[in-house]
């Protein structure tokens, strides 16, 4: 029987997945991405199943919603919130490249990712890369047959090129990759199937800056409500 747990949510107005781990042994769980209107959802799930939330991961400062992370917190006291230190954001812990964040230590089989330092979508956005289980939880950096745009929050189309190509390319080719939002119901896919089919990302340097400049995509909806609040990652007493 696994001694993980791996449980992806979906939430609908922004096309967002959230990521529920735990190590089954020990209880302990961490939550990537939690999105503020799905809470009581993702609690009574962690509920249901005995987990002791740990931490609220979020891999950059999304402007699409408001994370979850503060309204968890008050649900689950020991919970504390995780982001990048180079994010400009508020949270209980702060991450670097190369960091390691676990969860069930005093077991067997703890739950150990990689903090990988993905910056060009926004200065903050990290990847987590779950070793043992071969995966990686990429945030907009990298999504399926697609990337995060960067055409505001600190976007760089030239350094999203890099970190795609040199932080996560690199991976085993098997490597799961499991993004922040989807738009056409895919729900995972592969390091080789995004470096071979990623219609952007098997273009040169040259050629997908001038794609990404290009977009003409509509700013996000929530983006004048959402990033304010995501720069206290949710620590904020009215989230309203």
């Amino acid at each position: 029987m696994s001694k993980h747990f791996l449980r992806q949510f979906f939430e609908v107005e922004s096309s967002t997945y959230t990521y529920l781990l735990a190590d089954l042994t020990t209880k302990e769980a961490l939550i990537i991405d939690p999105v503020v209107n799905t809470v009581e959802r993702d609690a009574k799930i962690i509920q249901q199943l005995g987990l002791q939330l740990r931490y609220a991961l979020n891999t950059h400062i999304h402007a699409d919603h408001i994370t979850g992370s503060g309204k968890l917190k008050t649900l689950f006291p020991g919970c504390q919130s995780i982001i990048s230190n180079v994010s400009g954001a508020k949270a209980d812990i702060y991450i670097k490249d190369e960091d390691l964040i676990k969860i069930g230590e005093s077991g067997k089989t703890p739950i150990i990712l990689e903090c990988r330092s993905t910056p060009g979508h926004t200065n903050g956005c990290t990847c987590f890369i779950w070793h043992d289980y071969g995966a990686i939880f990429t945030g907009d950096t990298l999504l399926i047959r697609g990337c995060g745009r960067t055409d505001f929050q600190q976007g760089n189309a030239d350094q999203l090129y890099t970190s795609i190509h040199t932080k996560i390319f690199t991976l085993p080719e098997y490597y799961k990759v499991y993004p922040a939002h989807d738009y056409t119901g895919q729900t995972c896919s592969t390091i080789l199937e995004e470096k071979t089919y990623n219609p952007r990302l098997t273009k040169l340097r040259e050629e997908f800056i001038d794609i990404m400049t290009n977009l003409k995509l509509c700013y996000p909806k929530q983006i004048d409500k959402a990033v304010p609040a995501n720069l206290l990652c949710g620590l904020q007493n009215d989230i309203e």
